[in-house]
């Protein structure tokens, strides 16, 4: 995902010479790594499988995305307990 995204960002801006990279961009890095499962990596099908399995419960289905994708990646490194904590702050903060 990393490299697609940057791939474009030179595609829009490879013809400004003065270009230099925002650090929002770098920080949009690091915030993917950081939601990103060491075990898992980038593997998409499990990752989407995982996914898939977060939202077939249906106290789930109002979590955005990016938190789910945050408890699936704990769930996937093995940090079962931070994942139910952030889990069930997210059930009740979505599902009011």
């Amino acid at each position: 995902m990393k490299s697609h995204h940057r791939a474009e960002v030179r595609k829009q801006f490879s013809h400004e010479s003065n270009w230099v990279e925002p650090y929002y961009i770098e920080r949009f890095y690091e915030i993917i790594d950081e939601y990103r499962s060491e075990e898992v990596g980038y593997n998409l099908k499990i990752l989407a499988l995982h996914m898939d399995a977060f939202y077939s419960n249906s106290d789930n289905l109002n979590i955005p995305i990016m938190e789910a994708l945050r408890v699936v990646s704990l769930v996937q490194d093995g940090e079962q307990k931070t994942a139910n904590v952030r889990l069930l702050r997210a059930q009740h903060k979505y599902n009011k």
